[in-house]
C-alpha cells in the first residue's frame, strides 16, 4: 500500500501547533514501519515536501521516499494534487495532518482537524485567517474519507459542527516527547533570557484564545497580594508571535509588571525543557484548546499545571490540573497561588504523580499506529 502524506508543515524549522503534531506522527510512523515485522500488510510512504527535507526528518529508504515540488503558493489547490495525479504508481490514500485536504484528486483523502476554535471564537481571528479555516476547513470535511482529531471533545465538536456520523471521525491523542538528557544547564539558560530563579510558565503561540491578557492581569493581582511570601517571581510566555498580539505584548505595562513578564518567542527543544523541569508551575488559562500539548509535557516535567476549566484540558490533565475559570482574572490568580503554595506540600507532590501518571496514557506510538490502521482502512476500501 502506497500513502502519500502532505508533509509541508512537518517540515518547518521552528514547530508549533500542526507542525509538531504532523512531525511527530511522521517520525513515529516511520519507526513503526522499520521497527516492527508488518507480515498485514507492507506500507510504502511518498512524502511531498515544498522544500529539501530538514536534517532531522526520517532519512529516505526504499519505502520511505520524499517528493520536493514547488512553488509553495497555491499548495493545496495546485501543487500537491497536480503531484498526485501525475505520480506512478498511484497512492491508495492520502494523508493530510492539517485541516485542508488536497483538491482535485480521486484518491481517499484523510484529514485531522486540532481544535474549532475559529467556528467558536471568530472575533480573535484575522479575517484572512478566518475565511480560509472557515471555508476550506468544511471543503475538507464534507469530502474527506476521516476525519483524524486529537481529543473527545474535539470529536463531539466536529461531530456537532459538521453533522458528520460519529465513525467518521477518530481520536488519536497526541503523545508527549520529553529530553531528560538535556544539555543545557538552567544558569546558562536563565542568563540568556534574563529570567528570575523563580518563575511561572506558559507555553503557546501569541494569539488571543490563549488569553494572555487575563493571565498577566492575573499574574499582577498574585504578585500583589504575595510579594512579601515568595519573593520575586517572573511569569515566563514562551511561544512565537501569532495573530492580534499587540494587546497581549502591552499588557505588561498596562497592569504594572513589564519588568516581571518575558516573552521569550521560540525556543529550542532541549532550552525548553530545561524551562519546564525549574518551573514553580505552568499555567495555560486558554479560552479554548482541542488538546493542550504543553499542560502534558509540563506534567511529563513533574511541573504542577494550572489549566482552564473548559473545552479539552479536563480531558487531557485529569486529577492533575488545578481548575480556573478563563474568564475570571481572580480564579487564575487563585488559581497560580495554590501551584506556588503546595508545590513542595503533600498535595502539590499527589498532583505531580497523577500527572505522571496521566501522561502514561499518551504516547506518539500509540498514535502513530491508530493513524497507520485508519490509513490502511481508507486504502483498502
Amino acid at each position: 500500500m502506497i500513502i502519500a502524506i502532505d508533509g509541508y508543515e512537518a517540515n518547518e524549522k521552528e514547530r508549533v501547533g500542526i507542525g509538531r503534531y504532523a512531525y511527530e506522527l511522521l517520525r513515529s510512523m516511520y519507526s513503526i514501519r522499520s521497527t516492527y515485522d508488518l507480515r498485514r500488510m507492507t506500507y510504502d510512504f511518498r512524502v511531498y515536501l515544498p522544500s529539501q527535507p530538514l536534517p532531522d526528518m526520517p532519512l529516505e529508504s526504499p519505502w520511505w521516499q520524499y517528493r520536493v515540488i514547488s512553488p509553495k503558493r497555491f499548495w493545496t489547490f495546485f501543487r500537491l494534487p497536480l503531484a498526485l495525479l501525475t505520480d506512478r504508481p498511484r497512492a491508495d490514500v492520502v494523508f493530510s495532518p492539517t485541516h485542508y485536504i488536497p483538491r482535485f484528486t480521486n484518491t481517499p483523502r484523510v484529514m485531522s482537524i486540532m481544535d474549532l476554535s475559529y467556528l467558536h471564537y471568530r472575533e480573535l481571528f484575522r479575517p484572512k485567517d478566518l475565511h480560509q479555516l472557515v471555508h476550506w476547513t468544511a471543503y475538507s470535511v464534507k469530502r474527506a474519507a476521516k476525519i483524524m482529531t486529537i481529543s473527545a471533545f474535539t470529536k463531539n465538536a466536529i461531530i456537532k459542527a459538521y453533522s458528520v456520523p460519529e465513525e467518521k471521525v477518530v481520536v488519536t491523542y497526541p503523545g508527549v516527547t520529553t529530553m531528560p538528557n538535556a544539555k543545557c544547564q538552567m544558569p546558562n539558560v536563565r542568563e540568556r533570557y534574563g529570567i528570575e530563579k523563580h518563575y511561572i510558565l506558559s507555553v503557546g503561540t501569541l494569539q488571543p484564545r490563549k488569553n494572555y491578557v487575563r493571565l498577566i492581569e492575573a499574574f499582577s493581582t498574585f504578585l500583589a497580594s504575595n510579594k512579601q511570601r515568595f519573593g520575586t517571581i517572573d511569569l515566563v510566555i514562551v511561544g512565537k508571535k501569532g495573530w492580534l498580539y499587540d494587546e497581549i505584548v502591552a499588557a505588561p505595562s498596562r497592569f504594572g509588571v513589564k519588568d516581571r513578564v518575558k516573552f521569550l518567542d521560540f525556543v529550542p527543544d532541549q532550552e525548553l525543557a530545561v524551562l519546564y523541569k525549574n518551573a514553580l508551575c505552568f499555567v495555560i488559562p486558554s479560552l479554548y484548546e482541542g488538546f493542550g500539548l504543553p499542560a502534558l509535557e509540563a506534567m511529563a516535567y513533574s511541573v504542577p499545571v494550572v489549566v482552564s476549566d473548559v473545552s479539552s484540558l479536563p480531558e487531557i490533565s485529569g486529577k492533575a490540573g488545578i481548575y480556573v475559570d478563563p474568564n475570571d482574572t481572580t480564579s487564575i490568580a487563585q488559581g497560580l497561588l495554590t501551584a506556588v503554595r503546595q508545590k513542595n506540600l503533600i498535595q502539590g507532590n499527589v498532583r505531580i504523580r497523577a500527572g505522571l501518571e496521566q501522561v502514561k496514557k499518551f504516547t506518539w506510538e500509540d498514535a502513530a499506529k491508530k493513524t497507520l490502521e485508519v490509513l490502511e482502512e481508507v486504502g483498502r476500501s
